[in-house]
This record gives structure tokens, sequence and C-alpha cells, in this order.
């Protein structure tokens, strides 16, 4: 049965001209930003505030904060199931690095966002479903095992070896169910770490994917990130490599969620993060949260009526087998 699901990848630039493709969930970070009438002024102002984030980090070496810059690439991960059936599984952002003193391109780290439309059916349909007559909130026993399967396959798989060296990172918000506390611990770059009470939903969903998760505010941030990994977080990257990430996730996260990302104010020793949060400041880039919203509805039924149910049968007996 795995022989039957395997991946294929594909690339395409993320730039001011970029265009979402069919197939790409339009809730995505990169993809939200690439719609409307000021999609590249979108666009042209989020990379140049990745590249300005960019070069405060990296600063040795760098008197006049313009010695980076930061190119992106979007990864397709397509399942193939069988001969000719294809669902589009997985998206996620290769960050590289230019040196523009030393005419080098390097690469950084792969992960960055994540899309994926099976998690819009875990959250969009299954888990409101499941609740729906319950007197509390519970998730069902095999929530996110299907979909956690399917990454762990993508990460050990042919397809993947073939492109990319390294196991990829995720950087997303911090739960704002969660309090946070600062540990003490302070890398150069990740900055000062934090630890929680008690795992998020999302933790736990990434943990079926064979990912922890470490949080870290970075040095002029405003509230941690969450880093979710395998292996060594701080010893298996380059600092370029961490940075590379800090400055995409953060600019996306400053546009997504202004109330914590660009707050006026910065996380305390004990942080709980709030988008009930009024003393923020908004970025000159447009954005609708609520919007956002919706259309994940709308991708988890997609999902359902042309995935999961089509395939249902194949899809538990697969993920029963795998043993990743």
């Amino acid at each position: 049965m795995n022989k039957d699901l395997t991946f294929s990848i594909k690339r395409i630039s993320f730039d001011e001209n970029y265009n979402p493709s069919k197939n790409t969930r339009i809730t995505t970070n990169f993809a939200n930003l690439a719609r409307g009438e000021k999609r590249q002024e979108n666009l042209r102002n989020a990379l140049v505030m990745i590249d300005n984030r960019f070069n405060s980090l990296a600063h040795w070496d760098n008197p006049n904060n313009d010695r980076y810059s930061v190119e992106l690439e979007i990864i397709s991960a397509e399942l193939n199931i069988g001969a000719e059936v294809t669902f589009p599984a997985i998206e996620i952002l290769k960050t590289n690095i230019v040196d523009k003193k030393t005419h080098e391109r390097i690469d950084g780290i792969l992960g960055n966002n994540f899309s994926s439309y099976v998690r819009d059916y875990d959250f969009s349909v299954v888990l409101p479903e499941h609740n729906k007559k319950q007197s509390g909130f519970s998730t069902p026993d095999n929530f996110g095992d299907l979909h956690g399967n399917l990454f762990k396959s993508f990460v050990n798989s042919d397809a993947y070896k073939e492109n990319f060296k390294k196991s990829p990172v995720i950087c997303l918000s911090v739960s704002s169910k969660n309090v946070y506390h600062q540990t003490g611990n302070q890398h150069p770059v990740l900055g000062i770490e934090y630890q929680q009470d008690e795992l998020s939903l999302t933790d736990l969903y990434f943990n079926k994917m064979g990912l922890q998760a470490r949080y870290f505010m970075p040095a002029n941030s405003v509230a941690p990130l969450a880093f979710y990994f395998t292996g060594d977080l701080l010893s298996d990257y380059t600092n370029l490599e961490l940075i590379s990430t800090i400055s995409t996730m953060e600019t996306f996260q400053k546009i997504y969620r202004p109330e914590i990302y660009n707050a006026n104010s910065a996380a305390g020793k004990c942080y709980q993060p709030s988008l009930k949060h009024q003393d923020y400041s908004l970025t000159q880039i447009v954005y609708d949260r609520e919007e956002r919203s919706q259309l994940a509805i709308e991708q988890g039924k997609f999902t359902e009526q042309h995935f999961i149910k089509p395939y249902q049968t194949v899809l538990e007996q697969w993920s029963a087998a795998s043993v990743l």
C-alpha cells in the first residue's frame, strides 16, 4: 500500500509577480496576500519587510543593514494515488538567502509556512461535527492520524530526499489559549525561550506529524514564535537558516495577527497571547481575516468531497499500516 501513495514536487517562485495556482489553498499566508486590487503592492511590501527583518538579525559584517535578501519558493507536494489520480497534499515555503557582498546564494530552511487541505478537513469538518452534540470539547481518538502519516510519508519519501538535505521547520503563532513563561535560556538568534503550561491542540496535531515544539522570542520581537521540528532545532541549522525562517514567518504573523506580533509592547516573563489586544499597529498590507476563516470551511468540505470520501478505504488501510 505504501508504494501506491507517492509524492511529486513542484516549485514556484514567491515574488511580487506571484499568482496562486488553482490547487493552492487560498487561505494560505502567501496565497492570501496575492489576491485583490493591491495584490502586487501587498507582495512587494511583505518581501521588503522580510529582507529588512533578516538584515536586522544578521547584523554582523552588515554595517548598512542591506547585505542580504531572501528569496522564497513555494514547494507543492502532490500525492499520487494510483496511476492517474493526484491530490495537492502539502504546500510549504523554502527560503534561500542571497549574500550581496559575496554574491553567494545560500540554502535556507524548508517548511516555514505550512498548508494542507487535510488539515482544513480535520479542523473545519471533523472537529465541529464531533463536538456538535458534546457537552464539552474533545477530539476523536484518531484525530490527525491520517494527516500525520501523510506528512511523515512525505518527509521520508524519495521525492523529498532527492530535493532537500534537511528536515523541515514549521513556524507558527503561539496559542492564544495557553500561558507562556520565560525559561532563562537565550539563543543568539532565536532569542529568549518560553515554555507553556500545557500542550495546545496544534501541538498535539503536529506531534502526530512527528514534530515537537519550542517557543522563542527573537531580539526586537514582541511575542514568541512556535517552532515545530525534528532533531535538534538549535544544532541542526545555521544562524542564517534560522534567521531566514524568523524573518519570513514573523512578517506573515505581523500581517495576520497584528494584535500579537505587531503589538506596541513586548511579551513579559509570563505571557498569554490575545487576539483581543487593542494596543497594536497595522501594517500597510490588506488582509481579511474573517474571509479567511470562511474559506477554511469551504476548503475542508472540498477535501471531504474530492479526497476523503472517494478514497476513504484506501487511505484508512494505508494509514493503519503506516509505521513511519
